[in-house]
């Protein structure tokens, strides 16, 4: 699948400016953000339910504010993001059919990975219940241990909710119809805060009702979602009812959905290991409270970012799927573009404004002002993430999985956590240092991924999807 031959420097017949005067880079770029912008909206008010409750917990109390974030960087560890890459799979199996027409085959996807997510989602309930024995294994502290398990048995039935909704998500987004995916995140998001106040205080569930807040918001949003498969006639097309079919191709969608999630769980796990990594520095309960903060000041800007990463798997595997590669390449040069824009206009709002948005967090003057200090370096850490976010996209797109499961893998804990420990502990510099390693990892990352793209052979990949028949399973 690799060629001598490069992707975006090759020469092509019209020069950019001929193709920018025909309109074909502005018709492009605005095709992308009418469709990037719906899905920044849907992932931010999807990450932001979990967020909220943090914030309300952590306004409880500084031991409430450490062990809901270390609970929440548990969950995303152990159970979100798990769930976010084995839906991967339909980014390449819908995405591909839709392109190639084939729209029976979407709906059978798509309850082969509902199930799949339903089973694991089982398996990694019964993990949750028994959380603090196992962060007191990693090491944490033990108040702080306690705190978190205490949250994190009310979230158990926000991860089957989730799961559920991350395939509907992939579902809707290889049919490009992204309307409804807005109204159903934001409108549960919108529910959430208020739900949330009701079940902490007036209902008096305090910290345990934050986390059960979450739980209840996802399932709204799924009851809802599902409300609209049913009834909008838009798939009668690509859902035709449940069928046995989906039981039989389990197996082979995992072929996709298990690389497809070791890749997003190796780059999340990376940002989640540092809040464990923080756990284990003098004042523990500071630190893990910094980090943590910084690594949800990470994840809005990649959910953000992810929206156009969305995008780019979408046109770059529904234009594979029908034969256009031409098209697809062009899609990549321009997403690229955006999403380095978007990166810097993130960044000078995170200049202006980073002390308000640390008070979202916390109210603690010694946590503010470490939080300040540490805005240059996520300054530098947002700009490589964006550029990784789309990258990775263009991996589901054509279905890579594999060359960016394992590029995350050398990236991350070959070099990146290696040097984070040498820097955060052996040379004392803490969590400045820890967060020195995690760019280094994300530079390694993006450098990787980025000669992967340059020097691909597109019309190679079309003739491997051919070949292999990804959407004929």
């Amino acid at each position: 699948m690799v060629s001598r031959v490069p992707l975006l420097g090759e020469r092509e017949e019209e020069g950019a400016w001929e193709r920018w005067r025909r309109g074909e880079v502005p018709q492009e770029a605005k095709k992308q953000i009418v469709f990037s912008v719906p899905m920044i909206l849907t992932n931010v008010a999807y990450y932001g339910i979990p967020l909220v409750s943090v914030m309300f917990a952590g306004h409880l109390g500084d031991l409430e504010l450490a062990g809901a974030t270390l609970a929440n960087s548990w969950a995303t560890v152990s159970g979100f993001t798990l769930m976010i890459g084995l839906s991967g799979a339909l980014e390449t199996l819908c995405g591909q059919a839709y392109g190639a027409k084939l729209y029976r085959k979407m709906g059978i996807y798509l309850q082969a990975s509902m199930m799949t997510a339903m089973a694991v989602s089982s398996l990694l309930a019964a993990v949750w219940w028994f959380t603090e024995p196992i962060l007191l294994f990693l090491r944490q502290d033990q108040a702080v241990a306690h705190a978190a398990a205490a949250y994190m048995r009310p979230l158990i039935p926000a991860l089957f909710a989730y799961g559920q909704i991350q395939c509907l998500i992939r579902f809707l987004q290889a049919q490009s119809m992204v309307a409804p995916l807005v109204v159903c995140s934001v409108a549960s998001f919108l529910l959430h805060i208020p739900i949330t106040f009701v079940l902490v205080y007036p209902l008096g569930l305090g910290y345990a009702g934050a986390a059960l807040a979450a739980g209840v918001s996802q399932w709204i949003s799924l009851l809802m979602l599902v409300s609209y498969g049913v009834w909008s006639k838009r798939f009668e097309e690509t859902w035709q009812g449940f069928s046995a079919e989906a039981f039989g191709i389990i197996l082979p969608t995992l072929r996709l959905a298990v690389p497809s999630a070791i890749m997003v769980c190796l780059e999340y796990w990376a940002f989640e290991i540092m809040v464990l990594l923080a756990g284990l520095m003098p004042n523990s309960e500071m630190s893990t409270s910094l980090i943590a903060m910084c690594v949800n000041t990470e994840a809005v800007a990649f959910n953000i970012t992810y929206g156009f990463s969305a995008v780019i798997s979408t046109r770059v595997a529904n234009e594979l799927g029908a034969g256009n590669v031409d098209k697809a390449k062009k899609a990549v040069k321009v997403t690229l573009k955006l999403s380095i824009l978007l990166g810097l206009t993130f960044i000078l709002l995170l200049a202006v404004g980073h002390n308000a948005w640390a008070h979202f967090f916390s109210d603690s003057t010694i946590i503010l002002a470490e939080f300040v200090q540490m805005t240059p370096l996520l300054a530098a850490s947002i700009i490589l993430d964006s550029t990784n976010g789309i990258l990775s996209g263009v991996s589901r797109g054509c279905g890579w999985q594999h060359l960016a499961a394992w590029t995350n893998l050398a990236a991350f804990y070959v070099v990146g956590m290696p040097i984070a420990i040498i820097f955060g502990f052996i040379m004392k510099i803490y969590i400045k240092g820890l967060w020195i390693g995690l760019i280094c990892g994300l530079f390694c990352q993006a450098s990787a991924l980025m000669i992967i793209v340059l020097r691909t052979d597109w019309s190679s990949i079309q003739l491997s999807i051919e070949k292999e028949k990804y959407v004929l399973i």
